[in-house]
């Protein structure tokens, strides 16, 4: 898997919610570029819904290496966390991040209703999050003096990157690229600043 490639990953954040014999199950989708992202995630539902039964998490990250985990949180083993990241196994989607809250309705489902409720929580989630396709993006930090502020700016709002500006006493912009765009971009910078700017990558 080439950290290169365009993957797919969530549009935003979504939500599915059904019963199933009186459980209550509630599908939390997001986006996380990285594993601390992905954990902060779940802790963010578990502190939501202190008083559900259990609050199932899986998570795929492009980190270096790649990261996967699930946890079955109290589940019998195999019948909750494995079935949820296996539909974002399946979906090939990755950058991503979802949790299954249920609240237990007296009925037990048996291993095979919940891992069938667990991987529609995470489906149904996935369709309300929608999925697009990302491409690989790399950050750097360009410091100029104020001389070469606005070339270095006018280069960056032609290519269209996302960047921010901090004015102190130098100017400092931190670009965010595509990755086989940034490259090219650092050459250009360098080029039209004669070489005065500092690149940290």
């Amino acid at each position: 898997m080439s950290q290169r490639e365009p993957y797919r990953t969530v549009a935003g954040r979504g939500e599915s919610r059904f019963e199933v014999r009186g459980s209550e199950f509630i599908g939390h989708l997001a986006p996380a570029r990285t594993v601390d992202a992905a954990e902060d995630f779940v802790d963010e539902i578990r502190e939501a819904y202190p008083d559900a039964t259990h609050n199932v998490p899986a998570y795929r990250v492009r980190a270096d290496p790649f990261r996967e985990w699930a946890s079955d949180d109290g589940e019998p083993s195999g019948s909750a966390g494995d079935p949820a990241l296996n539909v974002l196994q399946q979906e090939g989607i990755e950058n991503v991040v979802a949790v299954v809250t249920r609240y237990y309705g007296g009925t037990n489902l048996g291993v095979g209703g919940l891992a069938r409720s667990y991987s529609r929580a995470v489906k149904d989630g996935l369709d309300a999050a929608g999925t697009t396709t990302e491409r690989p993006h790399e950050t750097f930090s360009v410091a100029v003096d104020y001389d070469d502020s606005g070339t270095v700016r006018g280069i960056l709002e032609s290519e269209g990157v996302e960047f921010d500006a901090d004015y102190a006493e130098r100017v400092a912009f931190d670009v965010r690229v595509p990755v086989e765009e940034g490259a090219a971009l650092r050459d250009r910078i360098r080029s039209a600043t004669s070489g005065r700017a500092e690149i940290d990558r």
